[in-house]
């Protein structure tokens, strides 16, 4: 009885061995897609009231964490059956993707927020809020569709133990390194203005209390941008590695950056004037 105890406890030990091993490679793979995640995701997360930052985070956060128990069990049972289906499921999350950032990209040109005072009763503000929250959490869905798939992808040599601890925990490590960041990224002013308070607004530690401040309006925008970029690259790379056809005609003499870039551009706005054509028509349809 002891020794088929001590030989299920050497079990569980390889397995933490290989799970070991297999999540550290798993994880460099997927790096790569969570600097975009982080990008998009601190980007989606700012922009709200102060008093709301933290809740609509934890709002975001908690919808990450039920895509990863959604999608990992999918992608793992797929990936058993029917491992074709995944390129299309891939595909179908690019071309929202890719429409996310043409979107975006037109709101800034065509539609940039006049100069002015704009008063927003509590109802539109709510209404807001839970759009952003949804569009975040919709977002993340499609990425979170990529890391598993791309730490999955890693291990499909390994027992199917080996790919369940593995795909399950770089899924958990995604969502609370990614909202851990974004939550030091919406907080960082209440770090400055305490600082600035426990240094009475004197020396070194006020200064760095100020700049905390002062900096955080660039850096949103500055995650308004890269975010934006990161979901066309993303989008494009999904493209590029899963449609032959674009991957055979793509320019050589153009570097993969930009040729995935411009594949996503396209791909967004076709999607753009797709939606915009069954709004319009919808919106005849209702008038009438």
């Amino acid at each position: 009885m002891a020794s088929g105890i001590f030989a299920i406890l050497d079990d569980i030990a390889a397995l933490m061995d290989d799970v070991a091993v297999t999540s550290k490679v798993a994880a460099s793979k997927t790096a790569g897609i969570l600097g975009d995640d982080l990008a998009v995701n601190a980007e989606k997360a700012t922009g709200f009231l102060s008093s709301r930052e933290i809740p609509v985070l934890w709002a975001i956060t908690k919808g990450s964490f039920i895509n990863k128990l959604i999608i990992v069990p999918i992608v793992l049972t797929l990936n058993h059956y029917m491992p074709e289906v995944i390129k299309y499921v891939l595909i179908l999350g690019g071309f929202y993707l890719a429409f996310e950032g043409v979107e975006k990209i037109i709101e800034f040109i065509f539609h940039r927020a006049k100069k002015g005072t704009e008063v927003i009763d509590d109802d539109k503000k709510e209404v807001s809020e839970k759009s952003k929250v949804k569009s975040a959490i919709i977002t993340d869905f499609i990425l979170s569709i990529e890391i598993v798939i791309i730490a999955l992808s890693t291990v499909l040599e390994q027992p199917m133990m080996t790919q369940v601890f593995t795909v399950s925990l770089i899924a958990i490590l995604a969502t609370v390194g990614v909202y851990g960041i974004v939550a030091l990224i919406v907080r960082m002013d209440d770090a400055g203005f305490k600082l600035i308070k426990a240094s009475h607004d004197k020396g070194a530690v006020s200064k760095l209390g100020h700049f905390l401040v002062d900096g955080l309006p660039y850096v949103i925008k500055i995650l308004g941008v890269v975010g934006t970029i990161a979901l066309l690259l993303v989008s494009g790379q999904i493209f590029v590695h899963n449609i032959e056809y674009i991957h055979h005609h793509l320019p050589q003499n153009i570097p993969a950056i930009i040729s995935e870039a411009l594949v996503a551009l396209v791909a967004g706005l076709l999607v753009v004037l797709i939606v915009t054509t069954f709004k319009k028509i919808f919106k005849l349809k209702s008038t009438h």
